[in-house]
């Protein structure tokens, strides 16, 4: 599992311009106006040999509190997620009453700070040195602006990685179990369906070290074949202000999946699909995995014998973007179909491992053309040469085509429709790339 660096900090000091730089695209929204971050708080970097994860803590905000109550909560958060914290300060304004206050939160944990000094306009006359007042170790002065010196503060950061990363490894060393991440809301009932599945008649189950704070891993054992089921549901600090249960959930949520080969999104009969349920899920998409959409508590809801068709079918709407995944109705509570969850489990896992044969990919891709010919270019049409998978989890294929340039995104979707319709890969994204063949 790839290390998390938490960027903390108080507002306008350049985390978010420091985290689009980092991950090297714009995905954080970058103003001057101090706490202006409300989108994505995450997102995967990479420097040298290391692939890590960036948080950008600018994107908690709490209604009715000053700024100084705000950003010690963020360090609090960035304590209990992050593996590496990553502090930031302005050299234009020096050392400030907030600064200290998070420095000394950091000071009394034992977690590795980087400090970094931004928005240096002349670094041979840069003020860093009097940030050592702060006790964090040497200042690295940088300009996330302009990019300069973001290689040394990046060499600091993945300096103490290895430790992490060995220790992690050792961990899930020979570990052979389908590993399943239970996502979702808070009190969506992902505590109360762990302990429903550990307690499943034939189940064996034994306690394993997790490999992080927030998430619990039980390993168990069902009619012979073993599992790993990873817990999201701690959420050690309380908290009522929702945007910060929804974006620390989130954030645990994408470690979780990393380490799963299976992921349960839990939605909630009572309450209906949310948004947070399809940033959830689409989170699992992203990272390509197979899913198992799991309406719990539905011992509470009140049917007759349209209720399941009507909800399912609302759900497909508002989630088309998952319409391969297979959706079961539960009680983690009474323990109705909990037993279909282990078979569905398999059966995405399989699928998602599933291997073609180039020769049926290349059949079926003459029948596509044949039948629905793709659209030309000014005149000039588009030709798939042939196509092969390349790898598994999630299955991916690549054509080979005489210029990329004209797939219409509309005839790819086309064709991944077509793959769903002969290929037994229920539960798990496709993928498809586009390669340009020599000589055409």
């Amino acid at each position: 599992m790839k290390p998390v660096v938490a960027i903390v900090g108080r507002p306008n000091v350049g985390k978010s311009t420091i985290f689009n730089r980092i991950i090297g695209q714009s995905t954080a929204i970058v103003d001057d106006t101090p706490g202006v971050t409300r989108d994505r708080l995450y997102g995967d970097a990479q420097w040298l040999k290391h692939s890590f994860m960036l948080i950008d803590t600018g994107g908690i905000q709490w209604a009715g509190e000053d700024f100084s109550e705000s950003i010690a909560k963020q360090a609090n958060i960035a304590i209990d997620e992050a593996d590496v914290i990553l502090m930031v300060v302005d050299s234009r304004t020096g050392a400030t009453i907030e600064d200290e206050r998070v420095a000394r939160i950091l000071q009394k944990n034992n977690k590795p700070v980087v400090l970094a000094v931004n928005k240096v306009d002349n670094f041979a006359k840069d003020n860093a040195y009097e940030f050592y007042t702060l006790g964090l170790g040497d200042p690295i002065p940088i300009s996330a602006a302009h990019g300069t010196n973001m290689g040394d503060l990046l060499d600091a950061i993945v300096s103490y990685f290895d430790n992490i990363e060995i220790e992690e490894e050792d961990e899930e060393e020979d570990d052979d179990s389908v590993k399943i991440a239970l996502v979702g809301r808070p009190n969506v009932g992902k505590s109360s369906l762990l302990n429903k599945l550990c307690n499943e008649e034939r189940v064996i189950v034994s306690d394993i070290a997790g490999t992080t704070r927030d998430a619990i891993d039980e390993k168990v054992t069902y009619y012979g074949k073993d599992y790993t089921l990873i817990d999201t549901a701690g959420i050690r600090r309380k908290s009522k202000v929702g945007e910060f249960i929804e974006k620390v959930t989130v954030i645990r949520s994408v470690r979780a999946m990393e380490r799963a080969d299976v992921v349960f999104v839990l939605i909630d009969a009572v309450e209906g699909l949310t948004e947070q349920d399809k940033r959830i899920a689409g989170t699992a998409e992203e990272n390509g995995k197979a899913t198992v959409l799991v309406v719990n508590k539905w011992d509470l809801i009140k049917k007759d014998s349209k209720t399941m068709a009507t909800f399912e079918e609302d759900l497909r709407d508002k989630m088309s973007f998952m319409n391969y995944a297979p959706i079961v109705f539960i009680s983690a509570l009474t323990g109705q179909r909990i037993g279909d969850l282990y078979k569905l489990a398999d059966l995405v896992y399989t699928n998602a491992h599933r291997k073609i044969e180039t020769s049926t990919i290349n059949q079926l891709l003459r029948e596509i053309v044949a039948f629905n010919p793709p659209p030309s270019d000014k005149g000039r049409p588009l030709k798939i040469n042939y196509g092969t998978q390349i790898k598994v989890a999630p299955p991916s294929f690549a054509l080979f085509v005489n210029d990329v340039e004209l797939m219409h995104f509309s005839y790819k979707r086309h064709i991944e429709n077509k793959f769903r319709e002969a290929f037994d890969i229920t539960g798990t994204p496709i993928r498809i790339y586009l390669r340009n063949k020599k000589g055409e």
